[in-house]
């Protein structure tokens, strides 16, 4: 099904004179438009999960599908999101958004007709001659997303994609960000450090722990699923209850 996510025992070992596993035994299921942010500290594997599943790296165990197919490599049906917005300054923004539609040679009309859509879906149809360095962070990243979101991939795969912004616009980006998601319907995974963020954005949140700084693989602890109605308010007493859950495993013993 599309944008079905599949991982089954998987595990991520890179090799050397000193062998380390940096992810094991990770297993999540993830259903068609359904958003899920992975938390944990730093070095738990949540980045190598994220490369793992976009094919920019081969895992060592277990199985890895994206819509029933497995994941081998980089392709169309994965896009992918960093914190460094990757854009070609030298490029405007509606040539940016454009980029990966040529390459895969779709006809002039196509690339321009959704390129020019997704561009105003961003809400950047009046800056659609504008250059990256005549944007602000926030923008960036919004051609960033359309630049993925034009080739309608299955899975929404982002890395940190908020870190950089200050605190304004990293609101304003995750509102954004609902906004997109409501709209598309696409699947989105979604590595953060911010568990306040995670709950806001997310349906479920998934907590991993370990990791090289603990002498152990990163894994799963848990998954906590977030069952809000409506408006997300970060004030509000069930969202703190959430976060506070989510904080407590966090900061648990590896």
């Amino acid at each position: 099904m599309k944008g079905a996510v599949l991982l089954e025992d998987v595990e991520k070992r890179y090799g050397g004179p000193h062998e380390t596993a940096a992810v094991a035994g990770v297993s999540l299921d993830v259903a068609p438009g359904e958003l899920v942010a992975i938390v944990g500290a730093s070095g738990c594997g949540k980045s190598t999960l994220l490369r793992v599943l976009a094919g920019f790296e081969q895992h060592t165990g277990g199985r890895v599908e994206v819509a029933g197919r497995p994941v081998r490599g980089p392709g169309p049906d994965r896009g992918v999101v960093f914190q460094d917005y990757g854009l070609f300054p030298w490029l405007s923004v509606a040539e940016n958004v454009r980029f990966g539609l040529r390459r895969r040679g779709l006809p002039r009309a196509e690339v321009r007709e959704r390129a020019a859509a997704m561009v105003e879906t961003v809400g950047l149809t009046r800056f659609a001659d504008r250059f990256p360095g005549e944007l602000s962070g926030g923008m960036q990243q919004r051609v960033a997303i359309a630049r993925v979101l034009a080739n309608d991939p299955a899975v929404l795969l982002m890395d940190e994609p908020f870190g950089a912004l200050d605190a304004l616009t990293r609101t304003q980006m995750q509102h954004e960000l609902r906004r997109l998601h409501v709209e598309t319907g696409t699947t989105v995974l979604f590595v953060t450090h911010s568990i306040e963020e995670a709950v806001y954005l997310a349906h479920r949140v998934v907590v991993m722990t370990g990791g090289a700084s603990h002498g152990v693989p990163g894994s799963v602890r848990a998954v906590v699923p977030v069952d809000l109605v409506g408006e997300r308010d970060v004030n509000a007493a069930d969202f703190n209850a959430i976060e506070r859950e989510i904080a407590a495993l966090v900061h648990a013993p590896a």
